[in-house]
């Protein structure tokens, strides 16, 4: 009972470095103090998923996102609007430690999930919510700036990437009509 005890006191604190560690890795955080690395660490959430276990899903209302800190995670988007009752998925990407998704949850007022949000395997995340994300504006400002600034150059530059995929999508659906009209 005894060295349960101190296990699980020296599991947790090894937890708790390994969040400060992850936390200081990730862009939105990695230009944050020890001290405000340490302070951010008492608010994030640590949550585990078995293979195969959801997320979230897409529709679902978005409340945060999450850092892979071990594991992998697929993100699948459905066409919503398909007619046939076969909604099909479709595989964008496989994201592993240090990686990050779902951050547009943490602007938007009611928004849905873009995606659905899977662990492949046993899988640690950290979550970030927007409670969380206020708290921080409202206790220690000049962080939250940092971290709203941050969260403002991730979100212009994935914007940025999904208008060149568009223009490029363009381009190649105007070339396939130009040779399907010769």
């Amino acid at each position: 009972m005894v060295n349960t005890l101190w296990d699980n006191i020296f599991k947790r604190s090894a937890q708790q470095n390994d969040i400060v560690r992850v936390l200081s890795r990730n862009f939105l955080f990695e230009s944050l103090s020890p001290r405000e690395l340490h302070f951010l660490k008492e608010l994030v959430h640590l949550r585990s998923f078995h293979a195969g276990e959801s997320i979230f899903k897409q529709g679902e209302l978005g409340i945060g996102m999450y850092i892979v800190v071990s594991g992998s995670v697929d993100i699948f988007v459905s066409d919503l609007q398909q007619i046939e009752p076969e909604v099909s998925s479709v595989h964008i990407t496989r994201l592993g430690p240090d990686d990050f998704f779902g951050e547009l949850s943490l602007v938007e007022d009611k928004g849905r999930r873009t995606a659905t949000a899977l662990a492949c395997e046993e899988t640690k995340l950290v979550g970030f919510f927007k409670p969380d994300l206020i708290e921080i504006v409202e206790r220690n400002p000049s962080t939250g700036v940092q971290i709203l600034f941050r969260l403002s150059e991730v979100l212009g530059r994935r914007l940025k990437e999904t208008s060149d995929k568009v223009t490029r999508l363009r381009q190649e659906i105007q070339t396939f009509h130009e040779q399907t009209d010769q």
